[in-house]
């Protein structure tokens, strides 16, 4: 089958949404397939695999930290026909999202949207406080996205918990399927933390770790807050965290009123080759974001064996299950503190909890996930024949 993906964002940018990109394209390869990804430019970063080919991008302003695809270039004009997708497989509804339907259109083939983000939660980066003018704009959003979703035959979702958000507030009401970003476990099974402990200090140290963009969505004073109060028991807890983005400072700053700056590490942004054994060098995974559709440093966590503490919020309540792999916990730092606590205080618990991680990070394997989404391909071709597509009720 011949594949091709458009999305906005792809390596060297290290997200979700790239992790699943890529995460799918090796996988489906393996599986004899042919993938041709078509993403923003990559300014001097050289891309390993063939069948990458890239769009003009310009930089954003800081608050984004994206590139901005420019979705015009002739060569892909030329190209695509040549390359006869079977499929076209957008995982944005912007910019190239709006190419991939246009091309799906024109050369006549099924188009499907992996639904990575929830778009609505993203209206604060646009400089308009007002209240009434926010609730304009993500009222805006939803019903555009419900426009597009209309023009796709099949919708990928990538939890259960994104599956209920979309069917409440979209309309949704069928050709979806709920498939998890796969991963490839080899990585985190071979991985070794000795060499991070040693080399950053850390072998007297219990490491809670957590990774994600430093945003305000991801809601980290949360966790800082939370880590505070932890201290309080546990004056030998060493606080990592992965990542990089506009807050990072702000961050630092609230470390530093907390007076736990000493005890915080901010890594800034780990190539994902790294991530695996930063996260075997840890003891636990902690994870404040209510906004997640669906979890990827979560799974990865526990691909690594860890036991995790979470805020109970979407995405992460399809990772976890409560008691089992970790803790699911209200929106707040108190009760965040109350099970890291409870967890760092019993070995026996993080034993099991550990065991159950890796038990239930099996069955996120990537070749099973690529598979479903094979059979999703096959069914999209056989509606796109019968000019059937997504239903969206008002």
């Amino acid at each position: 089958m011949h594949i091709a993906f458009f999305t906005n964002f792809y390596l060297p940018v290290v997200n979700g949404v790239s992790r699943s990109v890529e995460s799918f394209r090796e996988a489906l390869t393996k599986q004899r397939h042919n993938v041709f990804v078509f993403a923003q430019a990559a300014n001097e970063y050289e891309d390993k695999v063939p069948f990458i080919f890239r769009y003009p991008a310009l930089a954003l302003p800081v608050s984004i930290e994206v590139p901005a695809v420019i979705p015009v270039s002739p060569f892909v004009d030329q190209l695509l026909p040549l390359l006869k997708p079977d499929v076209i497989h957008t995982h944005h509804p912007i910019l190239l999202g709006q190419t991939a339907a246009r091309k799906a259109k024109e050369l006549n083939v099924p188009l499907i949207f992996t639904f990575h983000t929830r778009y609505q939660e993203y209206t604060h980066y646009i400089p308009l406080p007002q209240e009434a003018i926010q609730e304009f704009i993500k009222s805006a959003i939803q019903t555009w996205l419900r426009t597009f979703m209309r023009m796709c035959q099949h919708i990928i979702i990538p939890s259960e918990s994104m599956k209920e958000i979309l069917i409440r507030d979209y309309g949704l009401q069928d050709s979806y399927t709920v498939i998890p970003t796969g991963m490839d476990l080899t990585p985190f099974a071979l991985a070794d933390g000795k060499e991070i402990r040693s080399r950053l200090g850390w072998q007297k140290d219990k490491v809670l770790i957590s990774i994600g963009r430093l945003a305000q969505e991801k809601n980290w004073p949360v966790l800082l807050q939370a880590v505070k109060k932890v201290f309080r028991k546990h004056p030998d807890l060493r606080v990592v965290i992965i990542g990089d983005g506009v807050e990072k400072r702000n961050l630092q700053e609230l470390a530093a009123e907390l007076g736990i700056a000493e005890r915080v590490t901010f890594t800034g942004e780990v190539s994902f080759s790294e991530v695996p054994a930063y996260l075997k060098a840890a003891d636990l995974f902690a994870f404040a974001s209510i906004t997640e559709t669906q979890g990827l440093v979560t799974m990865e966590a526990m691909a690594a064996g860890l036991p995790v503490v979470a805020v109970n919020g979407s995405g992460t309540c399809d990772i976890i299950d409560e008691g089992k792999q970790g803790f699911l916990v209200p929106n707040n730092a108190t009760a965040l503190a109350k099970s890291i606590n409870e967890l760092l205080g019993s070995p026996t618990l993080m034993k099991k909890f550990r065991r159950n991680a890796l038990a239930k990070a099996k069955t996120f394997d990537v070749e099973v996930q690529a598979a479903r989404l094979v059979d999703v391909y096959k069914q999209a071709i056989q509606d796109k024949a019968r000019e059937q597509y997504v239903t969206i009720q008002e």
